[in-house]
């Protein structure tokens, strides 16, 4: 029941009526979410004279046979990918392809070995360029026809198959639109392509066949693996469509959890939104029309802001990764934690946690007694994991005692050498990020009085990236709930017990720094494809 409510929730939505131009902006455009549009075509001439078990390959032949059209043919066949290194593309008669076309509906597979031998030859010609010379018996036997222009508005001198315009409609709800290209896609064969995004809003319609859609959102590019924005075929996937290797892509096994699909029958035609991943199979002889147009978003922008627009999405997506970073199992997150903005009163202060009160305590000592037991095993806990830390790592035996432990700024730099950006990877961080606020106020002003070697270690030797996170973030938690003076009373406190407070600054600021460093190199490999610390994730 639960997976049959699964797999619906994943099918991509589908509209019987056909939107207005108005509707299709404002309600489905805007949303940036695919939709499809169940017989949006029927009405196109093209519906019925393209019919391929209706004599449409005649009808086809007849009309553009003459023109030449760039044909794709892949050594990986029957999957197609994007990278130019996998394909070759070749001029071909259109009355060559739609001849091999009727051979194969012919004869079915038997028909593959009637590509005509100019093609092979040709074929063979370009595997020479590639360094890949093969035979004619070797070259592959399936030929594609992708993205060959009906309409180009920048490049009208590249439309090979312009005769086709009049047997095909712009549907009512793009009218208005800027139309950059419309392209014809036909296979002989079954086919794949790879998985891919374009730049593009972009309407996909099934004349002839049926084509299987699977679209990923573009939050879901860190489980595709984007290829470089360098390389030539940024906008493909590095995951292949066979036998994956997920030792080199781990995070792919997850990668349809976040997927819709749909199967597209002739007459529908699908809204693909710019940005979206798809991954496309096509059946034997499927015949589609695609439109494609900038959307508003991109047509907006004006390029003096392209600076100020990277750099506000890049610290979105850190932002957004340094919180995945955080996320502990929930058998070592107290689920608990209560929203500071839910509590508006003293009251509800002494509700969530009996505390004492920070009045009278700055110069005077007070019983370990009065913390709630929790919060005293938590402050024991600390103690012994920062000790066994700064002793571990050789910094000084002085942690438990009354010496200085910042003597010199090389403590700072130490603070921070710790290669630990995940939480789980990290006990003093997980144990401080399951206090709730006021026990956290409650166990770092006992320990600054009590222990305040330890608190000074903790802070220029023992913290982690994460860890540095975690305790700033836990900062401020604490200070939405505390009044102005028991902030002012608790921060005074704390920063007493080092003997320079610019090198405890220091400390947590590079390694809030370097947590947040690496949070920024996981969004370039996980949305960009670019590794700058050459490590892998």
């Amino acid at each position: 029941m639960e997976t049959a409510a699964l797999e619906e929730s994943r099918q991509v939505r589908r509209i019987g009526e056909i939107p207005s131009a108005e509707e299709f902006a404002s309600q489905i455009e805007r949303k940036n979410d695919p939709v499809v549009f169940s017989g949006c075509i029927k009405e196109w001439k093209a519906f019925s004279k393209w019919n391929v078990s209706n004599g449409g390959l005649d009808y086809l032949q007849e009309l553009a046979g003459v023109t030449v059209v760039q044909a794709m043919a892949s050594r990986s066949a029957p999957i197609f990918y994007g990278d130019i290194r996998s394909h070759d593309r070749v001029p071909v008669p259109f009355s060559t392809f739609i001849g091999y076309c009727k051979d194969l509906l012919k004869c079915g597979d038997d028909g593959r070995d009637s590509m005509p031998d100019t093609l092979k030859h040709k074929l063979v010609e370009n595997s020479k360029e590639h360094s890949e010379s093969i035979t004619e018996e070797a070259c592959p036997r399936q030929i594609y026809l992708a993205q060959v222009p009906i309409m180009n508005g920048e490049n009208e001198e590249n439309v090979q198959l312009e005769c086709l315009q009049e047997d095909i409609e712009t549907p009512s709800f793009l009218v208005g639109k800027i139309l950059g290209s419309v392209n014809l896609w036909m296979n002989n064969a079954a086919s794949r392509s790879s998985t891919h995004y374009d730049p593009h809003h972009n309407l996909l319609c099934i004349i002839s066949g049926c084509k299987k859609v699977v679209l990923w959102p573009p939050s879901a590019s860190p489980f595709l693996y984007p290829l470089p924005v360098y390389g030539e075929a940024s906008n493909h996937s590095a995951v292949p469509l066979e036998n994956p290797d997920f030792s080199l892509y781990p995070r792919a096994k997850s990668m349809y959890e976040y997927s819709q699909n749909v199967v597209l029958h002739a007459g529908d035609a699908l809204f693909i939104p710019e940005g979206w991943f798809h991954q496309v199979d096509s059946g034997d002889l499927t015949i589609a029309v695609n439109f494609w147009w900038q959307s508003d978003v991109m047509s907006g922008m004006s390029e003096h802001m392209d600076g100020y627009y990277l750099r506000r999405i890049l610290k979105r997506l850190t932002d957004k990764e340094s919180d995945r970073m955080l996320c502990i199992s929930s058998t070592t997150t107290d689920k608990k934690v209560i929203d500071a903005g839910q509590l508006t009163s003293n009251a509800d202060l002494d509700v969530v946690h009996q505390t004492f009160s920070l009045e009278g305590k700055m110069d005077q000592g007070f019983s370990l007694q009065e913390l709630e037991p929790s919060t005293l095993r938590s402050l024991y806990s600390l103690i012994s994991i920062v000790h066994d830390r700064v002793n571990h790592s050789q910094l000084g035996n002085n942690s438990s005692g009354d010496n200085s432990a910042s003597g010199s700024k090389d403590g700072v730099q130490k603070a921070v050498t710790a290669n630990l950006f995940n939480l789980e990877d990290d006990p003093i961080a997980k144990l401080v990020w399951t206090l709730q606020p006021l026990a956290f106020r409650d166990l770092f002003f006992a320990m600054a009085h009590n222990f305040p070697r330890t608190l000074e270690a903790y802070i220029l030797h023992a913290l982690s990236p994460v860890g540095v996170e975690v305790l700033t973030r836990k900062f401020e938690q604490m200070d939405q709930m505390l009044l102005a003076d028991d902030r002012s009373q608790f921060y005074e406190k704390f920063y007493s017990v080092f003997d320079n407070q610019f090198y405890a600054m220091d400390a947590l600021l590079n390694g809030k720094e370097a947590f947040a460093s690496k949070a920024f190199n996981n969004v370039l490999v996980q949305y960009l494809g670019i590794n700058l610390d050459g490590q892998k994730l």
